[in-house]
């Protein structure tokens, strides 16, 4: 019986031994094997912590390499409530740690204990978020072991209100206006992930990240634009508006040879630092996006025309009266001074400013040629820039043109323009009849070295090199020989300008506001910049006093690139 019993023992102990072995092996299977991937998830997610990296999105720079917009570092102040409320008497020491840091940061140290205390169990909130470097070194100097630190960029604007309008800003969703708009494609980053291992209190651990989506760094995008004459003639025009009492002010420069734009002035002008400051009419560029009837600058692209076609030249000649009566119905128009009939050549029709003449002048060439220089010129379409709030103003085709506007649009209304397309419209006066695509951007110049988005340089003849040269010369003798020629003077060059003066269309006519303008192309004998300077609805209303203001941004812009007198 005893060996018997024995043997029984011994079959029972093996016979548990192997049940509980086979027991251990199915459960092993079970989690190696069957719940394996779903168990490694759950580990990685308690044990890895998925961050995002922060692509830098790129800088805008001026023709030079200054810096007009840029990322700098900003840090978020990252806690572990749950860590933060091990140790004794925590409330009492958080308050007092927290305290400390608002004297650097601001805020209210008694609102952040009430959120840490809200979320006990928590192991990431935000104690504080777009620190700058300064008061992070501060903050890390304190040595409070509970404050953990994010690295992210935040956009800059290191020169304020320069070139504000036309860089833009950046909203909390996304670009807003301007070039950070616009130009998105170029400058935009792309954020990027990385897993780390965490410890107890939830916080990455040094030196156990692993990127799990790279960031991408934007492009830096280089404009045409001078930031120190741009700032030269923003305020000179912002003087200009404030002395005219104008509801708001442009200035342009062009460089003739390639229509870049050197300077694009806007008042009022824009912080991008600080926007709230601004009206909300005022954060785009109404060089841009605000058309206005540009009056008799217009004349000397209508000269052109008729110098071009070969219906008129600088002798030809009509008598001009004050008032003309217009055929088919067109009604009365007259000149802005009366004076008694005088016989005009095409040039004196130009020094004068004459309506009258001009109008007979306009009987020389069909309507549908007229509207075609125009529109070569620039006028009535976008200007290929693509800057955000642009507009193409208005032409309408001639064959819808009434009796008076066959004539109107001739000296500068019944149609409308902006600023920068006038100035590409003169551009094209002073590069031999070429007009050239106005450009505000240079390029992209992306990390790779790789550069895109060059303006084309391909330009188009709109009249020839001789009616070009001779309406230069006309032109010139209005900054000799016209009322406003001692405020036009700039010693040492010569200059071709023409002014204007428009009525602003109200309510389906004309009232008293008006806008007035220089534009002009200098030097004349070899020309080389066009400036715009222009003030909408002032307080005097006469072209004249902006004078002084487009000879001081032309006399500024020779300076600036030292052109020999």
């Amino acid at each position: 019986m005893k060996p018997r019993s024995t043997r029984a023992r011994v079959a029972f102990v093996v016979f548990t031994i192997l049940a509980l072995t086979a027991v251990f092996i199915v459960r092993l299977i079970d989690l190696q094997v069957v719940q394996a991937e779903a168990l490694t998830a759950e580990a990685d997610t308690k044990r890895t912590l998925t961050q995002v990296t922060y692509g830098t999105r790129g800088d805008i720079v001026d023709t030079r390499g200054a810096v007009l917009a840029d990322s700098v570092e900003r840090f978020d102040i990252v806690i572990s409530p749950r860590v933060t409320l091990l140790r004794e008497n925590a409330s009492v020491v958080v308050l007092e740690d927290l305290t400390k840091i608002t004297e650097v940061i601001g805020g209210d140290p008694n609102a952040m204990l009430s959120m840490i205390l809200e979320n006990p169990e928590s192991d990431f909130e935000y104690l504080a978020k777009g620190i700058t470097l300064e008061d992070y070194q501060t903050v890390l100097k304190l040595d409070i072991a509970w404050l953990y630190y994010e690295l992210r960029p935040e956009r800059s604007y290191p020169n304020g209100e320069i070139a504000g309008n036309l860089v833009g800003f950046i909203g909390t969703d996304g670009p807003q206006a301007g070039i950070e708009l616009s130009e998105d494609e170029c400058l935009a980053s792309q954020d990027g992930e990385a897993s780390y291992a965490r410890g107890e209190d939830g916080v990455a651990l040094p030196g156990s990240s692993v990127d799990l989506l790279e960031q991408v760094d934007g492009g830096t995008l280089k404009l045409t634009i001078d930031r120190d004459l741009q700032f030269y003639v923003q305020q000179r025009m912002a003087q200009t508006a404030e002395a005219l009492g104008a509801t708001w002010a442009t200035g342009v420069v062009m460089r003739v040879s390639d229509g870049h734009l050197l300077a694009v002035s806007d008042w009022p002008t824009v912080d991008p630092n600080n926007v709230n400051l601004s009206d909300v009419g005022d954060l785009g560029s109404r060089a841009f996006s605000t058309p206005y009837e540009p009056g008799s600058t217009i004349k000397a692209l209508t000269a052109a025309s008729l110098i071009d076609s070969g219906s008129a030249n600088q002798r030809t000649q009509v008598v001009s009266p004050y008032a003309l009566q217009l055929s088919n119905g067109g009604g009365v128009i007259s000149d802005s001074f009366y004076h008694a009939d005088q016989r005009l050549t095409l040039a004196g029709a130009l020094v004068e400013s004459s309506n009258t003449a001009i109008a007979q002048y306009t009987d020389l060439l069909n309507a549908s040629a007229r509207h075609d220089y125009l529109q070569a010129f620039g006028l009535g379409q976008k200007t290929g820039i693509d800057f955000y709030g642009e507009t193409s103003g208005t032409l309408h085709d001639a064959d819808q043109w009434d009796a008076r506007t066959n004539y109107a649009v001739q000296f500068g209304q019944g149609l409308s323009a902006t600023s920068i397309q006038m100035a590409s419209a003169y551009q094209a006066l002073g590069n031999d009849g070429v007009r050239i695509p106005p450009a505000l951007v240079e390029g992209c110049y992306w990390p790779d070295g790789t550069v895109t988005d060059v303006p084309s340089t391909e330009g188009t003849q709109v009249i020839s090199k001789e009616a070009s040269e001779q309406t230069l010369q006309m032109m010139e003798m209005v900054y000799s020989s016209s009322g406003s020629a001692p405020n036009l003077q700039i010693p040492g060059y010569r200059v071709a300008v023409k002014s204007g003066t428009a009525q602003v269309a109200e309510n389906g006519g004309y009232g008293d506001k008006v806008v007035i303008s220089y534009a002009g192309i200098a030097p004349a004998d070899n020309p080389e910049y066009v400036v715009i300077a222009t003030a909408g609805i002032p307080d005097t209303i006469y072209s004249g006093a902006i004078a002084s203001t487009f000879r001081d941004i032309m006399a500024q812009t020779l300076t600036t690139y030292r052109v020999t007198p």
